[in-house]
């Protein structure tokens, strides 16, 4: 009996079939600055330069790390794309950027047709929200790699700014405020030891009533995109400055964005702790340093404001039905 590539683990057909499957996912995603169908060797995007005096391109890159081992094992792949959508549209978005497109990969080690369809109904999902146009992906079956059971996701945005536009944090200046939005979960991040310390005492079934349902859906809340929010307060606010607290927590991340020569003041009594974050410390024992260091401890977007702005801050967050909190400030 001669090998064939399906015999080796690669199945074709399913690949074919994946992608017809998709096809409309995709399509809804398209607006009049998409050049190309599904299926090419690239995808093709012309934007609107003449909306800018100096367009700039901002590109990112991520995943959802190890958050995709709760989804795989409780067979839940809707919602996985929106989480990497959403962190990858707030990653851009904290520079200044507006999304234009995102491409997927997707490595599975055996494809399955309902999971790629429904992971990438995620993505498609996200980027209608977010005005983004999902212009290309991969679908790589890789045996011997991955188990057959698993797979693996990542993301690439790009987005555009006006270079007199762009956050960085240059004008940043002690006295400043900080002012932090509330995430709703762990989002993308920390989840290795999130899933280190529950999973040796819960099942991801198991109803917690400290946080009023089960691990498995407290751990799959979709990370939030905050473009919307970041749209307002650019449009009414002088903003300084944006972080996204993700890997590193609130100061790792904030502290990328503040000059040489100052410093973060976080005052931490400021806002009470989500219980999911309240359960992992205390199931695992784990100190302070070391939630603040992995965890966004419930702030998932923080923004740098002069102090006489606290106010107007505060009442934009309110108009976009987000909760702000003075944590700080910068000195």
């Amino acid at each position: 009996m001669s090998e064939t590539y399906k015999s080796s683990g690669v199945d074709l057909v399913a690949g074919e079939n994946t992608v017809s499957r998709i096809k409309d996912y995709v399509r809804s995603t398209f607006n009049s600055n998409v050049l190309t169908d599904i299926g090419h060797f690239g995808g093709m995007f012309k934007f609107d330069s003449d909306k800018y005096k100096e367009p700039v391109l901002v590109s990112s890159v991520d995943g959802v790390g190890t958050k995709l081992k709760v989804a795989i094992e409780l067979g839940k792949h809707n919602t996985i794309g929106q989480d990497l959508v959403n962190h990858c549209v707030n990653d851009i978005a904290v520079c200044g950027a507006e999304p234009l497109f995102f491409l997927d990969y997707l490595a599975f080690g055996k494809l399955d047709e309902d999971t790629a369809s429904e992971i990438v109904k995620g993505f498609s999902i996200a980027c209608k929200e977010n005005d983004c146009a999902l212009i290309g992906g991969e679908t790589a079956e890789m045996p011997g790699i991955y188990m057959e059971s698993d797979y693996d996701l990542s993301g690439t945005i790009v987005g555009v700014v006006d270079k007199e536009n762009i956050l960085d944090g240059r004008n940043i200046q002690s006295g400043d405020l900080l002012i932090g939005f509330l995430s709703n979960g762990l989002h993308t991040n920390g989840y290795s030891l999130a899933r280190k310390v529950l999973l040796e005492k819960y099942n991801l079934n198991d109803h917690v009533e400290l946080i009023n349902k089960t691990v498995g859906e407290e751990l799959l809340r979709i990370h939030k995109s905050y473009l919307k929010l970041i749209r307002e307060l650019k449009s009414n606010v002088n903003v300084k400055g944006l972080s996204h607290i993700t890997g590193g927590g609130i100061i790792g991340n904030t502290s990328r964005i503040i000059p040489e020569g100052l410093n973060l003041k976080i005052h931490w009594g400021n806002w009470d702790t989500p219980p999911v974050f309240k359960l992992i410390q205390h199931t695992g024992n784990i100190s302070n340093d070391e939630m603040r260091k992995v965890f966004n401890q419930g702030i998932g977007l923080m923004v740098v404001v002069p102090q006489e702005q606290e106010e107007m801050t505060l009442q934009v967050a309110i108009t976009q039905k987000e909760h702000a909190i003075v944590v700080g400030e910068v000195e």
